[in-house]
């Protein structure tokens, strides 16, 4: 089977990420890589066998032959790029959200269709096993009918003042409320209807990080289920891992609880800290990245080649940013907002 030809836009950590999963996946090999840091772009190429290396998308779409493009700039730069893709006829491989506009995120999905390629949003909780394992049970019918949810995933102040240089720009919402809300629309099956919300700023903004700290958001499903979603990034460094992830689900002859944090799988400890080091999400066994939120990335190489349909469609994607843009709404005005899709 004749491996997919991938080029990548965008060489920050994720990027890394993809150029390391194409690299060893055997239906896949990166053939380029774009950054307007070019010599950001030439380290990872380095790193990773890659031949091409450009600072402007448009060269390498007008230079190279691929079939399909990893966009992983930050969030809020997605549509320009991934429109221009789509109108190249490449397959789209899109970092989430799929955007932080309503016309950019409508934008891109009519490219998408009038071009007749293929995308999917790198929403990859989709693939935590715990989570898979939940909706495992809940479409069985071990649960009965799914009366309410909670999702709390945070992020500690590391991730805004030093992981994300462009955390300003964006918003928790978007860099965790998007697993959030995708996983909650996953599980109950269902979309969200109307929102309620309420933030809080002031100690990121008193770091030098102009962004909100948290939110805490309730959801109302078409079919009257209701959720609640906590998501902030002012977690105190200190705490074992950067991501806190708690979940529960609950229906009316059963319940599923998870907390994919404090896994109690492994706890690593010096007279420096104490640890819990991440074995699910970015993980390597003999050297082979192995986490589930590199299997989303497989996933999707595997799926273009072998024309199944994406686990996250870009209908999925869509609605989950129109949800997303809610919740901001609500959070604005503290009143409650119904979802416009």
């Amino acid at each position: 089977m004749k491996p997919l030809r991938i080029a990548i836009v965008g060489a920050g950590t994720w990027g890394e990420v993809h150029a390391g999963i194409f690299r060893e996946f055997h239906l896949s090999e990166t053939v380029a890589i774009c950054d307007r840091d070019l010599e950001k772009a030439k380290r990872v190429a380095e790193r990773f066998g890659i031949k091409d290396v450009y600072a402007d998308a448009d060269e390498m779409l007008n230079k190279i032959d691929c079939d399909a493009v990893s966009v992983v700039t930050p969030d809020y730069l997605h549509a320009d790029i991934a429109v221009k893709c789509a109108e190249a006829g490449k397959h789209l491989l899109i970092e989430k959200p799929i955007a932080t506009t309503r016309e950019d995120t409508l934008k891109i999905v009519d490219a998408v269709n009038k071009n007749k390629v293929r995308a999917m949003v790198d929403l990859h909780n989709r693939w935590n096993p715990p989570f898979a394992a939940a909706k495992d049970a809940i479409a069985a019918g071990e649960l009965g009918e799914i009366q309410n949810g909670y999702f709390r995933l945070n992020d500690i102040k590391w991730v805004a003042t030093d992981l994300l240089p462009w955390a300003a720009k964006s918003s928790i919402i978007w860099f965790l409320g998007s697993h959030s809300l995708d996983t909650l629309r996953w599980l109950f099956d269902d979309d969200v209807k109307r929102v309620y919300s309420v933030s809080r700023s002031g100690v990121l903004n008193e770091l030098g990080i102009d962004t909100v700290d948290m939110y805490l958001t309730t959801l109302e499903v078409i079919n009257g289920g209701v959720a609640q979603m906590e998501n902030g990034w002012i977690t105190p460094n200190g705490s074992p891992n950067v991501n806190d992830i708690k979940c529960s689900v609950l229906g009316s002859r059963g319940m599923v609880s998870i907390d994919a944090s404090s896994h109690n799988l492994m706890q690593k400890y010096t007279d420096a800290n104490a640890k819990v080091p991440d074995i699910l999400v970015n993980n390597y066994i003999h050297g082979r990245a192995r986490g589930f939120a590199f299997e989303s990335i497989r996933s999707f190489a595997e799926r273009v080649i072998t024309g199944e349909e994406f686990i996250v469609t870009l209908e999925d994607a869509a609605k989950t940013t129109l949800a997303l843009l809610a919740v901001m709404e609500s959070a604005e005005t503290r009143t409650p907002v119904e979802v416009r899709y």
